[in-house]
């Protein structure tokens, strides 16, 4: 009995030894894949900002004189051109003031004719020496007196059909009808905003915390996504010298844009500078379970999985490692992977 245990015991050693050899060897041995040494590269700082859909102006259409109006013959949406009456506003007191003052121009003019023909008389008989020269001077002012009258109610008439020529609405400029929400037939008052028209180009306006006034210039680059058929890529060509509730303004020329909707919210990116990051081949980060890993290398030629935390990068293929590895780490990738992140 005590020979067999003995015997097991022979026999089992060598196996143990052939066992811990092998483990040796594996652990030895350099995992396959191409090796990538982090180190800390510029990449541009992009930040997310509030961004809507505008034109560089809005005119709005008021009204010049108070009234009715009358008519108003566009909708939102619609198109107009510069000059283009839309709408009608009249005020019946116009009327009455436009009867008044012709009256007056009539009584005017009678007086004047009045005048005039008196004005002739006299000087016939100043010049057969009937009436002395201040006779016919009394005449002449009186005349000319009539004269005057009748010029100032011609004007006064005048000046109350240029007031009822303001009441004709029209389009201060070439765009679209964003709001023409005054329905026909109400009151309005001198300076009522009638409706409202885009002026200018569409553009891409940005709305920032001021603290990125100093980083965002005229020339900085944007992406926007969901703004029509362009690529959402523009540039920065003014920023607004004020703040307004913490926040900076800044219009973005962006060409494709679609300006059915003007005022729509869309999601945009701003160029605020470059910084150090760490940039990696895409491929060299596997994901299990809703965490990514990297395979670093040991200094002793071993390699272990580490989690890490990752972010989306502006260059194609790369993401950037926040934390979890460091500068000077040596990544290993899969096999088939470049280092620029590209298979073969």
């Amino acid at each position: 009995m005590a020979l067999t245990a003995l015997g097991t015991a022979v026999l089992a050693l060598p196996l143990t030894g052939c066992s811990s050899g092998e483990e040796t060897a594996q652990t030895a041995k350099a995992p396959a894949g191409p090796r990538l040494v982090l180190g800390a590269s510029d990449t541009v700082n992009w930040q997310d900002v509030s961004a809507e859909i505008a034109t560089v102006d809005q005119a709005q259409v008021l009204a010049r004189i108070p009234g009715i109006l009358t008519t108003l013959t566009v909708r939102e949406g619609d198109m107009v051109a510069k000059g283009q009456v839309i709408g009608r506003i009249v005020d019946s007191q116009l009327g009455y003031q436009a009867g008044a003052y012709g009256a007056q121009a009539a009584a005017a003019q009678a007086q004047a004719a009045q005048a005039q023909g008196e004005l002739s008389r006299t000087r016939f008989l100043y010049q057969n020496g009937v009436y002395a020269k201040a006779r016919l001077e009394q005449a002449e002012a009186a005349a000319a007196a009539a004269n005057a009258q009748v010029r100032a109610a011609q004007a006064q008439q005048s000046a109350v059909g240029a007031v009822a020529g303001q009441g004709t609405v029209t389009a201060p400029a070439s765009g679209r009808v964003l709001r023409a929400d005054v329905p026909a037939g109400s009151p309005v008052a001198p300076g009522m905003a009638i409706a409202v028209i885009t002026a200018g180009p569409t553009i891409v306006r940005l709305e920032m915390p001021e603290s990125l006034a100093d980083k965002v210039h005229a020339g900085s680059r944007v992406t926007a996504s969901g703004i029509g058929s362009g690529a959402g890529v523009g540039t920065v060509i003014k920023l607004y010298p004020s703040v307004t509730a913490g926040q900076v303004t800044a219009d973005v020329n962006m060409p494709g844009i679609d300006n059915r909707l003007i005022g729509r919210r869309v999601a945009a990116k701003v160029d605020t500078g470059a910084r150090k990051a760490l940039l990696v081949p895409a491929g060299y980060v596997t994901n299990r379970y809703g965490i990514d890993y990297v395979t670093i290398l040991a200094k002793d030629g071993s390699a272990a999985q580490v989690p890490v935390q990752t972010a989306a990068s502006a260059e194609p293929g790369k993401v950037e490692i926040l934390s979890g590895a460091s500068a000077g780490d040596t990544l290993v990738g899969p096999n088939g992977a470049q280092p620029n992140g590209a298979r073969r």
